[in-house]
């Protein structure tokens, strides 16, 4: 049967691309079938409990993103512990968002939308995949440090990015922000603005917008980040191999040009280094929800 790699978004979505990028290489290494499962449902967690309740040997493994750090203390009465049912295993890549505004809204530019906001606090909506994921907080975080307030339009039971984006290009959500590549074609059409990416530079694929610092928000920095988890149970020594074997997938020339063609960047961490990583981005989501009076849903 070979490694299942289940990814929770379904096909399109970042951990469906990165999940396949590096499967080819993988299944060389390991000299078995690897092969990419699209569980989506149940806001994201349908494949995290999968995964969950799999054997723990090294065979079913979860790609991911950070929704899967910030989960933790941002959504209840889930069927799995993120931080104690999984084990993380290795980090895959870093790439920025892009903060995109509706065609429909007044503003093309990120002064623009902030004063819009300030002239009428709680009146911009945006829109997210879901509380406590990264298009959520990505959000959060920038309104808070903007210093504005808008009302937070949350993808329905059973939608998507596709249908979160569509939501903006109707004008039924002001701005939002999304991966990079899942926008470009709207914006290349003028059905979205790009106000700003959210790395700490500018993007390859995007290099006209400004990041979200040079457009005025000072020192501002919020990226998505891709990884790879285990059920809690698999031996230490399946684990460690892994994560070196997943490493050196990341280091192949071929994946590393695929995943630069999508804007993104290979992470690179010893498993404890990761492990260490998923808690305080745990935490920072967290102090985020706190500071922004989001409530665990």
């Amino acid at each position: 049967m070979g490694v299942r790699l289940v990814e929770p978004f379904g096909a399109g979505g970042g951990p469906d691309l990165i999940a396949r990028a590096i499967s080819a290489k993988l299944s060389e290494i390991w000299g078995q079938p690897v092969v990419v499962e699209n569980h989506p449902g149940a806001g994201g967690t349908a494949g995290p409990a999968l995964v969950a309740k799999s054997p723990a040997d090294g065979q079913t493994l979860l790609v991911s993103t950070s929704a899967q750090a910030y989960s933790a203390t941002l959504r209840k009465n889930l069927p799995y512990d993120p931080l104690t049912d999984f084990v993380p295993v290795a980090p895959l890549t870093l790439q920025p968002y892009v903060l995109v505004a509706s065609r429909h809204a007044k503003f093309r530019t990120v002064a623009e939308l902030i004063k819009a906001a300030k002239a009428a606090p709680g009146t911009l909506r945006f829109a997210s995949t879901g509380v406590g994921t990264g298009t959520h907080l990505g959000v959060e975080k920038f309104n808070l440090e903007a210093g504005i307030q808008a009302v937070h339009v949350s993808a329905a039971p059973g939608e998507g990015i596709a249908d979160v984006i569509a939501a903006t290009v109707a004008g039924r959500a002001h701005y939002q922000m999304v991966p990079i590549e899942l926008a470009l074609a709207d914006i290349r059409s003028g059905k979205l603005y790009a106000l700003g990416v959210t790395g700490a530079r500018r993007s390859v694929l995007l290099p006209e917008a400004p990041t979200i610092e040079e457009a005025g928000v000072s020192a501002f920095v919020f990226q998505i980040w891709y990884g790879v988890w285990a059920p809690t149970g698999t031996p230490p020594a399946v684990i460690n191999k892994l994560s070196r074997d997943i490493a050196r997938a990341l280091a192949a020339p071929e994946v590393k040009d695929l995943l630069a063609s999508h804007g993104a960047e290979p992470m690179s961490m010893t498993q404890p280094e990761f492990a260490r990583f998923v808690v305080d981005e745990s935490k920072k989501a967290t102090a985020i929800a706190e500071a922004a009076g989001v409530t665990p849903q």
